[in-house]
């Protein structure tokens, strides 16, 4: 029977692409990946419940871009399954941070076919494709620009600018990979990006259906409800200002001090019980 701290580890990998069993992270010793131990990538995504948290505000922020969201609504099955597609981009995050080079490339090619079957209009009757350059950076931003806030509120609020800079940098790598251009690669150019494309941005019912949709999401036991509530609560909390606008969230500053102090909390539990995620698992991989 499994202890307590087994049972929340339990918990944590069935939301996480480590559930979905097809790459082993431990194998083989010795492949840095595509970035290695000393990364500011390895750092800021090796802390998995702030990249809970980061994880939600990225896809809230990616879905006021109306073609990204009209790619998500018109192919994803989020909506019917919303726990896989979380996953399955978990898994994405894990295995291209933290794999070894081979599978990490064999991700990438999987992600980048599967764009090219990504193809249709927006409600304005605007075509999009998922393959983008444009749109690929933008889904690309977003998502690293959240996860770095995640980072800097709920683990290490000392980070350095040029750490912070150093992550933008690598994290790059990916986006390339996968067909963006003109990223952003660091803290001043990702702040000017995301001025300039505010004008695109919107929040319209499909938006806030996603945003509802993403409340509601199941959480993978009744024990974890509790933690999963907090976590989402947490994801809305961290978008800019701006763009909890957009969604006409309100947070006072009790409420603000509130939702923190839980998910510190949570955190701390998390980090103690899980012992076996992506981060360890690629450590142990590198002998360290």
């Amino acid at each position: 029977m499994l202890n307590f701290r087994d049972r929340i580890q339990q918990q944590v990998f069935r939301v996480n692409g480590l559930s979905l069993n097809e790459f082993d992270l431990s194998q083989p010793p010795g492949d840095p990946g595509l970035y290695g131990p000393d990364s500011a990538v390895w750092q800021v995504h090796g802390d998995f419940p702030s990249m809970l948290c980061g994880g939600i505000a990225a896809l809230l922020l990616q879905m006021q871009h109306p073609l990204a969201l009209a790619g998500v609504w018109d192919h994803s099955t989020f909506r019917e399954d919303m726990l896989g597609r979380l996953r399955r981009t978990s898994q994405f995050i894990a295995v291209t941070t933290f794999g070894n080079r081979a599978d990490a490339q064999t991700l990438i090619e999987r992600v980048k076919r599967i764009h090219l079957h990504i193809t249709g209009t927006d409600a304005d009757g605007v075509p999009y494709a998922a393959s983008d350059p444009a749109l690929l950076t933008w889904v690309h931003v977003a998502e690293t620009c959240c996860f770095l806030a995640a980072h800097l509120r709920y683990r290490n609020p000392h980070l350095s600018l040029a750490d912070q800079d150093r992550y933008y940098a690598e994290a790059a790598l990916v986006a390339v990979a996968l067909g963006a251009r003109q990223v952003p690669s660091s803290v001043a150019e990702v702040a000017a990006y995301l001025q300039r494309m505010r004008p695109q941005l919107r929040c319209d019912a499909r938006t806030r259906e996603v945003l509802a949709l993403l409340m509601n999401a199941p959480a993978p036991s009744w024990q974890g409800r509790p933690a999963m509530k907090a976590i989402l609560l947490a994801g809305t909390e961290l978008l800019p200002e701006w763009a909890q606008q957009g969604f006409s969230l309100r947070f006072s500053p009790l409420r603000r001090r509130v939702i923190r102090g839980r998910i510190r909390l949570i955190a701390a539990l998390l980090r103690w019980a899980v012992r076996r995620g992506a981060y360890q698992r690629a450590m142990a991989r590198m002998g360290r």
